[in-house]
């Protein structure tokens, strides 16, 4: 049975329970909304005298939380998140340039289209939102994941309009090693996380959460700090799906916490579409924009050629040495 914790004046619901493998969502009588304001209202005064005599800082900002909070963010903070704008590729959501506008998609899609349909994000991974995802990931702050998981929601969303009505929701999986230093799977909190939000928004969507249909093979490195060219060789056959049967012919929605070069997502979707998916779709909480300046800073990247955009496609491993084309101003 799940037990409700209602703290202050933010409207925060807490649903305890023992982890099933399923999801179920509680959603509370309308009659029952009345006292639940009511408690809330009685509840404030005992939340303003907890916090001034156990205080608490926001992780992000340092200031003091004002009243108890189901994540130590302050609302402020979350406010603060950036959100995605401009043109951007129809296919990864990569930022585009003048040419890319005028054709639709980023370079890294027109040479080697992914398998996925679409990817969509909800924020840029940057300021307050880069702040908060590492907050989760590498400083143990689980609770991050309820916020951040609406903001997953709202990216998923997007997709309504045209995605199928019936999906699988698969979590980008960690290897067992990295599962065990840190002792939990984002991307599969903030998708428990989002699926409960839009259960209500969009009850009609038919999301199911399939934690274990991929697995990672093996251990790979951080992808923080590779260039596009090294991601994309650090997770290529990385990923099988665990049954196929179970996907075949089904709509499959990917999601994770960050999307940068789309290295990961691809190479997951390359799984799941030879494992017979009907169709890919990927969403995340945040999107890292590689254009202007940044983008052109590691000179020691390489410009794709015709062979590594052909085993990419193919999902196999790159033949022999690949030229190095020092070319910045060309970077995907």
């Amino acid at each position: 049975m799940g037990r409700e914790v209602h703290v202050g004046l933010s409207r925060l619901r807490c649903v305890f329970r023992r982890d099933s493998g399923s999801l179920t969502f509680d959603v509370p009588p309308p009659e029952t909304a009345r006292w639940r304001a009511v408690v809330r209202v009685l509840r404030s005064p005992v939340d303003a005298f907890s916090c001034a005599l156990f205080p608490s800082s926001c992780v992000l900002c340092g200031s003091l939380l004002p009243q108890l909070s189901l994540a130590p963010i302050c609302n402020i903070c979350w406010t603060e998140f950036p959100a995605l704008g401009g043109v951007a590729c129809s296919r990864c959501g990569d930022a585009l340039d003048e040419l890319g506008a005028s054709m639709g998609n980023c370079r890294a899609c027109r040479m080697a289209p992914p398998q996925f349909t679409r990817a969509v994000a909800h924020g840029l991974y940057d300021g307050r939102m880069k702040q908060a995802i590492h907050a989760l990931k590498y400083n143990g702050i689980r609770t991050a994941s309820h916020g951040l998981g609406a903001l997953l929601a709202k990216a998923i969303a997007q997709l309504a309009a045209e995605a199928p009505a019936e999906m699988l929701v698969v979590p980008i999986p960690l290897h067992s090693t990295k599962y065990a230093q840190r002792g939990f799977n984002q991307a599969r909190s903030l998708a428990r996380e989002a699926l409960a939000v839009l259960a209500q928004t969009h009850p009609h969507w038919r999301l199911t959460l399939a934690s274990s249909t991929l697995m990672r093979l093996r251990p790979t490195e951080s992808q923080a700090g590779l260039t596009p060219r090294q991601r994309r060789i650090n997770v290529r056959g990385a990923f099988q799906v665990s049954d196929p049967a179970a996907v075949t012919l089904r709509h499959v929605l990917l999601v994770d916490d960050i999307l940068t070069t789309g290295a990961t997502a691809r190479a997951a979707a390359q799984a799941l579409a030879r494992a017979g998916a009907a169709s890919v779709w990927v969403a995340t909480v945040a999107r890292a924009q590689r254009l202007g300046a940044e983008r052109f800073q590691d000179t020691h990247d390489v410009e794709w050629n015709d062979q590594e955009a052909r085993s990419l496609q193919d999902g196999g491993p790159i033949a022999g040495p690949l030229p190095i084309r020092m070319n910045p101003s060309q970077k995907i």
